[in-house]
């Protein structure tokens, strides 16, 4: 072990591997990897905490069944924009706001269930559907390939369902669109991993003040385009109420179902925590919308 440096030990480590048969052909292992394998393993150090599981998901993934969720939601944002761009004639940084449309949340309208889930593939001009394309291609489908479909699923709806039913409650007299709040539960949802691992993750509190300063100014634009920008006709936003709801759900499923978090929190109190802070909230925020 004292010469694990030495060539001839690692000829003897790749060799145990089947990467090489001998000394003369460990030249091999000085090639450039693949592409494929190369995005693999920033993505393993980028979102894994532990070693060994960087080690395994980057030897092991194979894309099999392939990360389709991220692109799908995209693909169906996109084309809901197109649509009503070509429909109304109209293409700018804040529109077009499709007011009549069957998916647009509206509080006087909420008896029609599907809004609360439905209203994300619309949006308020290219630049708000620019933004949470961005995010959820660079934060969502990294997140994707290492914990499934399936849960990043269940991570994005539960903040979508959270951004509607938070707004119906705090700022119910707005119409509400936008993939927000399922955008800002992917990132609280890193967000969480990060800070249970920041020790152990590379530029740990860098990554932490970066989300917190893109978060903090996407907020901030849409307090202000909430209170601060004049509205002709009913007030269709980007809610902040959303963006808050959205990641607090985030945190709270990401805790409950995301790999990395598993075997850490499972049985203990912080996992209890966020099911109990998760199931008070919507069983509220559902009865809320009866009652009224």
């Amino acid at each position: 072990m004292s010469g694990k440096r030495t060539r001839s030990f690692k000829c003897a480590v790749h060799q145990r591997d089947r990467e090489v048969c001998s000394e003369n052909d460990f030249h091999i292992l000085t090639r450039e990897p693949p592409l494929f394998e190369r995005m693999v393993r920033v993505i393993a150090d980028e979102f894994l905490t532990d070693e060994r599981d960087r080690k395994y998901y980057a030897d092991h993934y194979k894309c099999c069944p392939p990360p389709f969720f991220i692109f799908l939601i995209t693909l169906l944002e996109v084309l809901c924009f197109a649509y009503y761009a070509v429909s109304m004639g109209e293409v700018s940084a804040s529109g077009p706001v499709p007011i009549d449309s069957p998916f647009i949340y509206r509080p006087d309208k909420r008896i029609e269930i599907w809004r609360f889930f439905l209203y994300m593939v619309l949006h308020a001009g290219w630049l708000h559907l620019l933004f949470n394309i961005l995010v959820q291609v660079l934060v969502g489908l990294p997140l994707e390939m290492v914990h499934g479909s399936l849960r990043i699923g269940a991570v994005y709806m539960a903040g979508v369902l959270a951004g509607s039913l938070g707004t119906s409650v705090f700022d119910g007299d707005v119409y509400l669109v936008g993939s927000s709040g399922g955008v800002y539960a992917l990132l609280a949802a890193h967000l969480a991993n990060v800070l249970l691992n920041y020790n152990s993750m590379e530029f740990g509190v860098v990554r932490l003040i970066g989300i917190f300063i893109v978060a903090s100014a996407d907020v901030g634009f849409a307090v202000y385009d909430r209170y601060a920008a004049e509205q002709m006709g009913p007030q269709v936003v980007v809610s902040y109420v959303a963006h808050l709801t959205g990641a607090l759900a985030g945190l709270t499923i990401g805790l409950l179902v995301l790999k990395n978090f598993e075997q850490k929190l499972h049985e203990q109190l912080i996992w209890w925590a966020a099911l109990g802070v998760y199931t008070a909230s919507t069983l509220f925020a559902i009865l809320y919308n009866l009652a009224h």
